[in-house]
């Protein structure tokens, strides 16, 4: 085993032991963080080609399959219906194979698949998904998550190089009031600019679909841009680019709080 496996699997280890500490604690937030972490970390390790890994592919077809039971009792902690839950005790049976993988071969312990990386869904893709509510996320049906294309999240660029002339903005988000935000998982905002205003489309991961979706947006139009704080109204998706179809996310007065400095040149 050479001196950079043997590190991997300390890391993968270690992650492991936290997220089913804090599920016996009952800290389930940080448990299914910490699970969708590893998850996520193994999904590529199971996928990574055979010059780039230093495991068996038999190998990696297990990994594949704990990052799948990693992925269940995410999605068991988040469910009500306890008849389809999968157990701590069950998850933990996966430490020692996870912990031994180079010497590992018996049968898996549970009748799993590996599944493919999370699908991260670009600016407003949403809108032409089929699939449930948010209230409604049990089931596949014509959105299931394997049918859509992978996608690459945005990045964050440096900024702009002053020009004589130009005005630069630059937006801070402070904060977003959401009654539901301690069960996000994996939350960000992408910020896109589409007919002529600035688009802030809040995302978090789904387990049970395993892919990001986009859980409200905001717009800020081209005469509020001016130094300062400003707060903007949340809205329901999918993201109205055109902002024709507006509906307000809740009737509490919940909203996006953001400051903006102008830079001169």
């Amino acid at each position: 085993m050479s001196e950079v496996t043997r590190s991997l699997l300390q890391r993968w280890g270690a992650s492991f032991r936290r997220g089913a500490d804090f599920d016996s604690w009952g800290q389930l937030v940080e448990a299914i963080d910490e699970y969708q972490i590893l998850a996520r970390h193994l999904q590529k390790e199971a996928q990574a080609q055979h010059n780039n890994s230093e495991f068996t592919e038999e190998q990696k077809k297990t990994i594949g399959k704990i990052a799948t039971c990693l992925e269940l009792r995410s999605a068991a902690l988040q469910s009500t219906q306890s008849q389809e839950e999968f157990k701590l005790e069950d998850l933990k049976k996966l430490e020692p194979i996870l912990k031994n993988i180079l010497t590992y071969n018996k049968e898996f312990p549970f009748d799993v698949q590996p599944v493919p990386l999370r699908r991260i869904l670009a600016p407003g893709e949403e809108e032409n998904l089929e699939f449930e509510d948010e209230e409604e996320e049990g089931g596949a049906g014509a959105g299931s998550p394997d049918s859509f294309p992978a996608r690459v999240p945005g990045t964050l660029l440096p900024r702009l190089p002053s020009e004589p002339g130009m005005t630069l903005l630059t937006i801070r988000i402070e904060k977003i009031g959401l009654k539901d935000a301690g069960q996000c998982i994996d939350p960000y905002i992408t910020v896109s600019v589409k007919g002529a205003a600035i688009f802030f489309e809040f995302k978090h991961y789904k387990p049970k679909k395993r892919f990001t979706s986009t859980k409200c947006f905001a717009f800020m139009e081209m005469d509020e841009i001016k130094a300062g704080p400003i707060v903007i109204e949340l809205y329901k998706k999918p993201t109205d680019f055109k902002r024709k179809k507006l509906q307000l996310l809740t009737k509490k007065p919940l909203y996006l709080h953001l400051h903006q400095t102008l830079h001169k040149e």
